[in-house]
This record gives structure tokens, sequence and C-alpha cells, in this order.
């Protein structure tokens, strides 16, 4: 396959990636009148056709994601698409799954909870803001271009052989396992105003985040066996523990 063309469309997923990953970030912590539709946005149809249809995005954009991360996925993908594309075209339709969601989704109305206290709103804001950190650090301690499909398309443009990310504990994986999906529980819930239609997205998100690394956990354990078992012992899964003693793995 032409390596210009390859490299182009995965300088595009990853810039499309880029675009949306900035907007999730608008459309769930930004107040309402700065973009066309957020979580907080006005009502447009009934509580209870709003909350099946959100559901039912949310469950698109988690299917699409965890189903095609799975190895027999990838193993049969890869007979139709060129290894150095998997993680570009991957990355390509979680976005598009993440657009889908911002369109039509259907906010609820009613408010869970509203902190009107100025120092308490904005101490929420930086806890939520603290969570997207976490998140974009935690894709660079892994190998951030490796992970959205940069590394793979550069390497075949250069013509050079890719060579599998060898399996590592540094940084905020050093105190747990997730750090990335941590941050995003973060994010999602540290909001100084709670609509119902916010809540719900949250919820939907956590289940879908504890299922995904109840899945991911179980494919580390195929590929690295023993090393990620006694990873798992002495680190958790999300949050730090006080009896985890933080080892790295050599």
């Amino acid at each position: 396959m032409n390596r210009i063309f390859v490299f182009s469309l995965g300088t595009v997923s990853y810039l499309i990636f880029l675009i949306t990953f900035v907007y999730l970030i608008a459309f769930v912590g930004i107040p309402v009148d700065i973009l066309p539709k957020t979580l907080d946005s006005t009502p447009q149809t009934s509580p209870i056709l709003a909350i099946i249809t959100d559901t039912l995005l949310v469950a698109l954009f988690a299917l699409q994601h965890s189903v095609m991360a799975r190895p027999a996925f990838k193993k049969w993908w890869q007979e139709y698409i060129p290894k150095y594309l998997v993680r570009s075209i991957y990355v390509l339709l979680a976005s598009i799954a993440l657009c889908i969601l911002f369109w039509q989704w259907q906010p609820i109305g009613g408010i869970v909870w509203n902190v009107e206290n100025t120092i308490g709103k904005y101490i929420l804001y930086g806890i939520s803001a603290t969570g997207w950190i976490i998140v974009l650090i935690s894709t660079f301690l892994i190998d951030h271009f490796d992970l959205f499909g940069m590394r793979q398309v550069y390497l075949y443009f250069r013509q050079q052989e890719y060579t599998n990310l060898k399996f590592e504990t540094k940084g905020l994986y050093k105190y747990v396992r997730h750090p990335l999906m941590s941050g995003f529980l973060i994010a999602f819930w540290a909001a100084p105003k709670m609509s119902a239609s916010h809540l719900l997205f949250a919820i939907a998100m956590t289940i879908y985040v504890f299922a995904g690394i109840y899945l991911e956990e179980r494919d580390l354990i195929k590929a690295h066996g023993d090393s990620y078992r006694t990873y798992q012992r002495q680190v958790a899964a999300i949050f730090p523990l006080p009896k985890n003693k933080y080892e790295i793995l050599e």
C-alpha cells in the first residue's frame, strides 16, 4: 500500500481523535452556551425517550470500543486491514462513535446537585480538570503515538519493522493499573452542577469502564501471564489503596 497514503490516513485519524477528545471535555464540563449541545443543554424530548436514546448511544460507543479491542476480533480484522492501519482505523471509528453520541445526545433536564459556593465550584472544576490531565499523561506513559496509531503508520512510512511495546509499570502505573480510566471517572463525576443527563452519562460510562477493565485484564493475563497477575496483587485497579505496596515490576 502507498506509504504516503497510509501515513496521511493515520495522521487524519489522529487529528480527528484530538478534535473529538477536546470536544468531549467541553461536552461534559463546559457551560451550555459555548457549544451547540452539551450534557446540560435544554431538553428536546420526553425524559423516557431521552434516557433510552442516550443509553443506546453509550452502548454503541462501548460495543465498538470493546469488541474491536479484543484479540479475536483483531486477528479476524487483520485478514482484511493491514496491521499497520488497524489501530488508526480503530481510533477513527471510536471517534466517529463519540461524534454520533455528541450529535444525537438527548438532554434530560433536572438537577441532582448544584454547588453554588464559588470556592466549592472551582474546586470541583479543578478536580475535573485534573482528571483530564491524568488521562492525557496516562496515554504518554503507555506510548501516546502507539496508542493512537501514529507510531505504526510512521514506521511503515519509514519502512521500519513494528515492534510490540514492552509491559512496563512506570509513573502513575506504579500506583494504579488503569490511571487512564481513573482520570475519566474523576473528570466525569467531579461536576459542580450534576444534571440528570450528566448523571446518566457518568453512570453509563462508569459501567463501561469497569466492564472494559474486566475484559482488558483478561487479555493482559493471557498475554503476560504471571507478571501481570503479580502486578494485579500489588497495585489497585482504579484508585490507590493503603494496603498496596506499589512495588515496581522488573
